[in-house]
C-alpha cells in the first residue's frame, strides 16, 4: 500500500476512534438520556433509521452510527441467516441484524478500529445479543473463510476504503454460492471527476472517495456479481448520493483453499 493510501487509512482510523471515544465518554448527557448522537448532518447518522429501530438498541449503538442510510432494512434477512457488517462501527446495523436472523442465525461485525470494537462489544452486551461476533480487520482482507456468509451488508463504508476492488472481491470469496449484498454507500454522478469529488467533501467525510454509478456497476461485475441494483435515496451534496446497492454473489464462489485464516 502506498504511502499516500496509508495516510488515508490512518486519517478514516482516526476519526472513527474519535467518534467512538466521544461516545464512549464524552457524550453522556444523563442515565435517563444516553449519549447525544454524534450527528455530522441530516444526510447522515442515526436519524435514517425508524424509531422502533432506535428504541430497540443501547442509546450509545445508536449514537455512534454515522452511515448514510439502513442496510438492514433493505437486506431482506431472514431467520438463520448469517450476515456480516463491514466497517461495523459501534455495532447497531450488526445488533438489528442479529434481531432480524434470530438465534438460529449470526450476525458477524468486521471493524479495524479498537475502540469501536470495544464500544460495539460493550453495546452487544447490553443488548443482551447471544448471536453476534466482532472481529478485527479491514474490509479488504476479511478475517473470515470463503463461502461462509449468507448477506454482506454495509454502511457507508466502502467508499472510504483504498482498495475498493479488493472490498468486492472478498464480499464475493466470503458470500456463499448465490448469496447477496444490500449495503448503503455514498455515490457520485456519473460525470464527475475525482477531482470534483473532492470539491465536494472530504474523503474522511465520506465523498471524495465516493465511486461513480458506472464504476460502482463495473467493479461488482468484475469481481463476478451478478443482478447488480444501485438505488439513490437522497442527496448528499451536489450530484453525490446516498444510495442503496444490491447484487447477487457468483454461483461459483472461489474455493475454500484461498480463505483467508479465520478467527
Amino acid at each position: 500500500m502506498g504511502d499516500q493510501a496509508t495516510d488515508l487509512r490512518e486519517t478514516v482510523r482516526q476519526r472513527y476512534a474519535a467518534t467512538a471515544i466521544a461516545v464512549t465518554t464524552g457524550g453522556a448527557t444523563s442515565d435517563c438520556c444516553g449519549p447525544d448522537p454524534v450527528e455530522v448532518d441530516a444526510n447522515f447518522g442515526s436519524g435514517l433509521y425508524t424509531g422502533a429501530d432506535r428504541d430497540a438498541l443501547p442509546a450509545e449503538a445508536v449514537a455512534a452510527s454515522l452511515g448514510c442510510g439502513n442496510p438492514t432494512a433493505v437486506a431482506d434477512l431472514s431467520e438463520g441467516e448469517r450476515v456480516l457488517d463491514l466497517g461495523s462501527g459501534g455495532g447497531i446495523d450488526v445488533l438489528l441484524s442479529a434481531r432480524r436472523v434470530g438465534p438460529t442465525g449470526k450476525a458477524y461485525g468486521v471493524d479495524m478500529t479498537e475502540e469501536m470494537l470495544a464500544l460495539a462489544l460493550a453495546n452487544a452486551r447490553k443488548a443482551g445479543a447471544t448471536n453476534v461476533e466482532f472481529l478485527k480487520g479491514t474490509i479488504e482482507a476479511i478475517p473470515l473463510p470463503a463461502n461462509t456468509i449468507d448477506v454482506v451488508i454495509s454502511n457507508c463504508v466502502v467508499n472510504l476504503s483504498v482498495d475498493k476492488p479488493a472490498v468486492f472481491a472478498e464480499m464475493a470469496r466470503v458470500l456463499v454460492p448465490g448469496g447477496r449484498i444490500g449495503i448503503s454507500d455514498v455515490v457520485a454522478a456519473d460525470h464527475l471527476t475525482p477531482d470534483q469529488r473532492a470539491e465536494r467533501g472530504s474523503y474522511v467525510g465520506c465523498i471524495a472517495g465516493a465511486l461513480s454509478f458506472a464504476e460502482y456497476r463495473d467493479q461488482l461485475t468484475a469481481a463476478g456479481f451478478t443482478d447488480v441494483e444501485i438505488t439513490s435515496t437522497h442527496a448528499v451534496a451536489e450530484d453525490m448520493h446516498s444510495a442503496i446497492i444490491r447484487a447477487t454473489a457468483p454461483a461459483d464462489s472461489p474455493s475454500a483453499s484461498t480463505a483467508a485464516v479465520g478467527p
